[in-house]
């Protein structure tokens, strides 16, 4: 059985989050994804330190994702609701700090996986799927995109990352839940603050 954690590993060499976006027309998400992704591929191969291969992927990759909506998502709308716009805004910017962290310290597990793009497929309400799968020497295992029209303007951006059926904000989303059973939310930007892992304690 594949491990999640295993998928979010690879997940996160391949692709992190930024700030600035830029949206794509529907028939530019395969190609542009496609184009994108086999330059990370490219430059995960070079003998560079993982500081510089890191920031090249990171420029590469940041410019897709809506992070906006996605640490929106990740908390839900219930509870981004209920916070103030400074403790939105730091939180989209340790949200993002912890997945680039993440990504950063797991370069080395790229081991000449080859990637196969599946297409864009219709997917829930309204929204578009890049279908890919990564291929390895052991095993194979799919990672799928996720796209919303942004503002309905016919643009698209990417709010969430299914790996093995998976998705990374629900996964994300289950773990904020569960830590704001036991502090306030004020005390999870602290936990974000210092890394600690984002468990809460069994009951």
């Amino acid at each position: 059985m594949i491990k999640i954690n295993k998928l979010l590993k690879i997940f996160l060499i391949l692709a992190t989050f930024g700030t600035q976006s830029f949206a794509l027309r529907q028939n530019e998400i395969e190609p542009v994804m496609h184009s994108k992704i086999e330059k990370v591929l490219t430059v995960l191969r070079k003998k560079e330190s993982n500081t510089i291969r890191g920031q090249e992927i990171i420029r590469t990759m940041d410019p897709v994702f809506d992070y906006s909506l996605m640490s929106k998502l990740a908390l839900s709308s219930k509870t981004w609701d209920s916070i103030t716009p400074t403790q939105q805004k730091e939180f989209r910017k340790l949200f993002i700090t912890r997945l680039k962290q993440s990504y950063l310290d797991k370069l080395d597990l790229y081991n000449n996986q080859k990637v196969i793009y599946k297409g864009v497929k219709p997917y829930q309400k309204g929204r578009l799927q890049l279908q890919t799968e990564v291929v390895g020497k052991d095993e194979t295992y799919k990672i799928n995109y996720n796209f919303h029209n942004s503002k309905n303007s016919g643009d698209w951006l990417i709010y969430d990352v299914e790996l093995a059926g998976v998705s990374i904000i629900q996964t994300y989303r289950q773990q904020f839940a569960g830590l704001l059973k036991e502090k306030s939310f004020d005390e999870v930007l602290t936990q974000l603050r210092e890394n600690q892992p984002l468990k809460a304690k069994k009951s």
